[in-house]
Order: structure tokens, then C-alpha cells, then sequence
């Protein structure tokens, strides 16, 4: 079975990885174009290409997916199944090309949470348990019909980031037990449910990241670690951006405005809202390094 894969992150190496150890023949890997970065601004590869030339896979970087050089190129591999994790939309000329299929990886329970940032949103919304589905490509953005799905508990105090690092291997393994389900001919695609009220996961902007101090404590709390390490959840302290990356939450009645910041100077800074204290662990102020909330207050106050 001739396998291309498709991905960019470090989320998607981990699945590249374990088809490459079970001895599937990936034949090609398609990836984002280097990008400037850095001080310096020098070209940087993506996760998926510099795994790839390490174990000697082909790499392709199409800047366009409809080019007619990509796709001729595309062609010519005669992929049997094409593998994306964490990658961009597919053009149906893409998606429609191998004869078993294109299949996808994404970081829910679908029909839950479609959309471009799953993990954080779970979080955000204080789920309890979130999970992986496989699924075959089709039209429309993570609607196609389901292949397996795996789940798994997020813990009450989890970031989105650890919830993310926990998720790749459960993906990993997801994806390798879907590619030899396909590979034997008992995948069996479960057509999804199209209505329902499911959350959605829409792309993060920066005022998505705004913290609300209005909301309950464990709305707050929850929207700081469902954006933390990043984008990572803001507010605003002597007229400048703060970025809040861990915090403690304390249920408490108290007569002060929601967003007034109180601190002894020395061991905590906090926020309330209208129901406790947000005590800041972890935070940026805009100009400054990121800094636990001791040395903050040091550099703060002098």
C-alpha cells in the first residue's frame, strides 16, 4: 500500500512516525513551504520535513494544492491512500485522487468541535473528555464519515497544551490501527450526524483571548488554560498587554469590581471576578519575559 502522507506540526510527526516504524511504504510527504522565522528570519523548516529528510522520504512543498505541476508530481506516485494530520484544506482534485481514499486526524470526538482549534475550545468550554476520530475526506470540513474514534479524559486543571502533547500518541495509534484496518478491507465509514447542537471550533484570533473578568471563576480559569501555552489568554495591567499562562482559582464572595487586580506585592497578584479571586502563577507582561509571579512582582514593583 502506497501511503502519502500529509502534515506539517510536530502533532503530525508522531503519526508519521509509526506508520514509518510498522513498515509502511510512505512514498512521499507533503508539507508547508519553509518560512521565515527567528531573529534572524532565516528559512525554517516544518516538523514533518525535517523528520522526513532525516529518514530519507521524499518531500514535496507545493505553494499552491491546485498547481498542475503538484498535482502531475502528485499523480505520478500512485498513492493507494493518502494520511493528513494537521495539514491544510484539501482541493477535491487532492482528496478524490487515491483509490482507497483520503484520510483525516482530528483532535475530537467529531461530530463535536469541527473546526480549526479543537483542543482549545474543549478546554475553554471545561469538558471533561475529548478524544481522536479518523475519518474519510469529503467536502465539507470535518464532516466525512467516521473510521474510529478513541477518547480521552481531560483533567480539571490541564492546559491545552498538555491535553495536546497526551493527544498525539492517542492519535498516533488511532491512525496506525485505521491504516490497517483500510490496508485489510474492513474499514467501515460511519456517516456522521449533520444536525445536533455540537460545538464548534473556530479559528483563535486575538480578541477570542481576551479575558472577560465579568464570567464565574471557573469560566475564567478555564478560558486561561484552554489558550495556554498559546495563543495564551490576555488582559490589560497599567495599560499594557498581561498574558496569563497558569493561574489558581478561589471561590470566594468579596466586594470588589470584576477585574480589580489586588496584590501584596510579594506572593500573589490577583484578579477578581464576580463569584473569587484568579491568582496568576505564570505571566507576560507585553516588553518583559515570561516570569512566575514572584520574580514578576520583584521587577513589577521596582
Amino acid at each position: 500500500m502506497r501511503i502519502v502522507f500529509m502534515g506539517t506540526p510536530e502533532f503530525a510527526v508522531t503519526s508519521l512516525d509509526i506508520l514509518v516504524k510498522n513498515g509502511f511504504e510512505v512514498v512521499a510527504v507533503v508539507t508547508a513551504v519553509d518560512k521565515p522565522a527567528g531573529r534572524g528570519n532565516q528559512l525554517q523548516q516544518s516538523a514533518v520535513k525535517k523528520y522526513a529528510l532525516e529518514h530519507g522520504l521524499r518531500v514535496l512543498q507545493p505553494e499552491k494544492l491546485k498547481a498542475p505541476g503538484f498535482i502531475e508530481e502528485l499523480t505520478a506516485l500512485k498513492p493507494d491512500l493518502q494520511v493528513v494530520v494537521a495539514f491544510r484544506m484539501l482541493p477535491e482534485v487532492v482528496w478524490n485522487l487515491p483509490p482507497m481514499g483520503t484520510i483525516n486526524l482530528h483532535g475530537s470526538l467529531l461530530p463535536a468541535y469541527r473546526g480549526a482549534a479543537p483542543i482549545n475550545w474543549a478546554v475553554i468550554n471545561g469538558e471533561t473528555e475529548t478524544g481522536v476520530t479518523t475519518f474519510f475526506l469529503q467536502h465539507e470540513i470535518d464532516t466525512g464519515s467516521i473510521i474510529q474514534q478513541t477518547k480521552m479524559p481531560i483533567g480539571p486543571d490541564e492546559n491545552a497544551g498538555e491535553v495536546h502533547d497526551r493527544m498525539m500518541a492517542l492519535g498516533a495509534e488511532t491512525m496506525l490501527n485505521t491504516v490497517k484496518e483500510i490496508q485489510a478491507g474492513t474499514a467501515k465509514g460511519t456517516p456522521q450526524e449533520m444536525g445536533g447542537n455540537y460545538p464548534h471550533a473556530p479559528k483563535i484570533f486575538r480578541e477570542d483571548c481576551k479575558i472577560d473578568w465579568n464570567k464565574p471563576v471557573d469560566e475564567v480559569y478555564n478560558h486561561i488554560r484552554g489558550l495556554s501555552p498559546y495563543p495564551a489568554a490576555w488582559t490589560e495591567l497599567d495599560g499594557k498587554t498581561l498574558k496569563i499562562y497558569s493561574a489558581k482559582k478561589e471561590l470566594t464572595s468579596h466586594g470588589k469590581a470584576p477585574g480589580f487586580a489586588d496584590t501584596d506585592g510579594k506572593q500573589y497578584l490577583r484578579f477578581a471576578t464576580p463569584d473569587g479571586y484568579i491568582l496568576a502563577e505564570e505571566l507576560q507582561l507585553e516588553g518583559k519575559k515570561r516570569l512566575g509571579v514572584k520574580e514578576f512582582l520583584l521587577g513589577w514593583r521596582n
